[in-house]
C-alpha cells in the first residue's frame, strides 16, 4: 500500500512539473506536443497506419462478430466450443 502510494505520488510530481517548469520556450509536455506535430513523426503515422491497417481491420471486424454473436445469443460463449478436439491415435492392426 506504501509502494502504491509513493508511485502515485512519484507520478503526480512528476506530471505537474511536466505541465508547468519550462525547459526553454516549452515545459516538457509542449516539447512532445511539438516533436509530436513534425512532418517526419506524421509521415511515420501515416505509415503506421498503411502498414498496420488491414490488421486492424480484420481485428475490429472479428471484435464486432464475436459482439454480434453475443448479442444474438450465438452457442459461441466462450465455452471453447469452436476449438476442435485432439485427433486420438488410431490402433494399428495386428
Amino acid at each position: 500500500m506504501i509502494k502504491l502510494i509513493i508511485f502515485l505520488a512519484l507520478a503526480l510530481g512528476l506530471g505537474y512539473c511536466g505541465a508547468t517548469v519550462k525547459l526553454g520556450k516549452r515545459t516538457f509536455f509542449g516539447h512532445v506536443r511539438a516533436i509530436w506535430h513534425t512532418e517526419e513523426v506524421q509521415d511515420l503515422e501515416q505509415g503506421v497506419k498503411e502498414t498496420a491497417g488491414p490488421t486492424v481491420h480484420r481485428v475490429e471486424r472479428g471484435i464486432e462478430a464475436g459482439y454480434n454473436e453475443i448479442k444474438n445469443g450465438g452457442s459461441g460463449s466462450g465455452s471453447g466450443s469452436a476449438v476442435k478436439p485432439p485427433a486420438q491415435p488410431q490402433p494399428t492392426a495386428p
